[in-house]
């Protein structure tokens, strides 16, 4: 028999995170028939098991061979792309949706590669296709709670957008610490005085107060889409920031050391991935690892950020393969005029870690975010929407809360109400 189903393709599916987009996809997919792509396939057995019979099928693809990718993409309702680092995955996959004119979505939160995408708004909205980028936790929510925000405003002056990510050791792939990498050092594009300005990531901190029982944490100017992308749909305001960092506290040190010595050219960036994958599997990492590493928690004894004391403990639990409690947020700060009053207006998400859906950890996050972004894009009708597109020029905010719900959030996780 022929299977008339709509096929929905995802790219790089074996990825932690985009495994995790179609398992919270599954959940509300209807009548769809999902294909795996990845370079090793095999390792997508365990997770088809999982899902309802009949619904995935699995097969091998390298994104890098042209005839073999656009084979898979042609005809296809939507193609998620799951694979990073995007900078180097992105283009090819883009390229052969616009050729085969299907839509296209992505989590993508690299700069470079989310720079290449805005311009090709143009090409794509000749081609009648909508390319969907960006849609994860953050960016994705992030600019979604932005949008939520701003809305309740006349105008906007200042957008401050926050993330924290947790202990997640044991579950992060090699993109995802080659990304982390390059936004705790390196150039960081921000949106100053009405304008785009480069900044270095990691110097400029500030404190501010986060759910998920993060309380007071201090965080990093980060080089993050954000403050790129937001300025299409606010061009009027004068400053858009973003700021990241991790918990507990000492890993922003160490980060930033390796960072640094990537971006100055004293360790490979190969060599320094290594280091934290050996960190992060409770393995001691190389000696010019912790060279690098005990430069940057130094730093962070110096800002006041982290005491001797807390170091010292955190150093000591880390040795012995300890795993810090898991917590991770996000926040939006948007200010502007209401009624002609200065008004803030904030979002931030309220709870983490263990028993919780939405933010068990950074793929669950960004998986889900991707799912029900998945969910609200198929929802449109087809031909509705051409270019470009970041999430908060698309996805409305309650359509997306909505979609969050219907691949499974409680809804009790999706905003801090008491905020």
């Amino acid at each position: 028999m022929v299977d008339n189903r709509r096929r929905v393709v995802f790219i790089g599916a074996a990825g932690e995170m985009c495994r995790l987009a179609i398992e919270r996809f599954a959940v509300a997919a209807g009548d769809w028939k999902l294909e795996l792509y990845d370079i090793r396939p095999e390792l997508l057995d365990q997770l088809i098991e999982l899902l309802p019979t009949g619904l995935a099928t699995a097969a091998r693809l390298d994104l890098f061979d042209a005839d073999g990718l656009r084979n898979v993409v042609e005809g296809a309702a939507l193609v998620v792309l799951g694979a990073g680092p995007y900078n180097r995955t992105a283009g090819p996959v883009m390229d052969a949706c616009l050729a085969a004119k299907v839509p296209y979505l992505d989590f993508d939160d690299d700069i470079e590669s989310t720079l290449h995408a805005l311009t090709l708004t143009d090409i794509a909205r000749e081609a009648g296709v909508p390319m969907y980028i960006g849609c994860g936790a953050s960016p994705g929510i992030t600019n979604v709670l932005v949008a939520d925000a701003a809305g309740e405003l006349d105008s906007v002056e200042n957008i401050d957008v926050y993330w924290v990510v947790g202990d997640e050791r044991g579950s992060i792939g090699r993109a995802v610490l080659d990304h982390m990498l390059r936004v705790a050092a390196g150039p960081c594009m921000a949106w100053q005085n009405g304008g785009p300005v480069m900044h270095q990531s990691w110097l400029e901190t500030r404190w501010t107060e986060l759910g998920a029982g993060l309380g007071l944490t201090m965080v990093h100017e980060t080089a993050h889409p954000e403050p790129v992308t937001l300025p299409r749909k606010y061009p009027d305001a004068k400053n858009i920031r973003c700021f990241g960092g991790l918990d507990p506290a000492p890993y922003n040190g160490l980060i930033r050391g390796v960072g640094l010595a990537v971006q100055k050219g004293q360790m490979p960036v190969e060599e320094a991935i290594d280091f934290l994958v050996a960190l992060l599997t409770n393995k001691f990492g190389s000696v010019q690892g912790w060279r690098h590493a005990l430069s940057g928690l130094r730093g962070v004894v110096r800002t006041g950020e982290v005491t001797r004391t807390e170091l010292i403990k955190f150093l000591a639990k880390a040795a012995v393969g300890h795993t810090f409690p898991y917590k991770s947020g996000l926040k939006v700060e948007v200010t502007g005029l209401r009624n002609g009053v200065p008004t803030v207006v904030s979002r931030r998400t309220p709870t983490s870690g263990p028993g919780t859906y939405l933010f068990t950890d950074m793929a669950a996050a960004t998986g889900t975010a991707c799912a029900a972004f998945m969910v609200v894009a198929l929802d449109d009708e087809s031909g509705s929407r051409a270019g470009v597109f970041t999430p908060e020029e698309w996805a409305e905010p309650q359509r997306f809360y909505q979609a969050l719900e219907r691949v499974g959030t409680p809804r009790d996780e999706i905003l801090d109400v008491s905020h």
